[in-house]
């Protein structure tokens, strides 16, 4: 229902705008998912995105591993120490991958603005 609203909204909109915002807002359309994540990569900070990206498939390749190595123990106390080890790295490399997402929405909410004050500038 609620997906059915915001369609109706959007072509509302879309109806109520003239020529000139019809193209200021087919230029400035909401970008995928993907599209936002590929996004992180350029920009005045995309090299602390790669430098993240790359240390976090640092961290998950130690922690599979660590994993193998906590499979193939023989002993209790190695077992410990590689499973305790591998599960460490592992969330570790999430809590990195989950550290982009704030930007992606903040990337989103910036683009929204940006995208308003140039249809208020257009009409000024």
């Amino acid at each position: 229902m609620s997906d059915l609203f915001e369609k109706d909204l959007d072509a509302q909109i879309k109806a109520a705008l003239s020529g000139q915002d019809q193209i200021i807002l087919e230029a400035t359309r909401e970008l995928g998912w993907f599209q936002l994540g590929l996004k992180q990569f350029t920009g005045k900070l995309g090299w602390v995105v790669w430098v993240i990206v790359m240390v976090q498939i640092a961290l998950f390749g130690i922690g599979v591993w660590c994993a193998v190595q906590f499979f193939a123990a023989t002993e209790a106390v190695l077992a410990v120490k590689w499973g305790i080890s591998g599960a460490v790295m592992i969330l570790a490399a999430l809590q990195l991958k989950l550290s982009l997402m704030p930007q992606m929405q903040a990337d989103r909410i910036i683009r929204e603005v940006k995208r308003l004050q140039l249809m208020v500038a257009s009409h000024s």
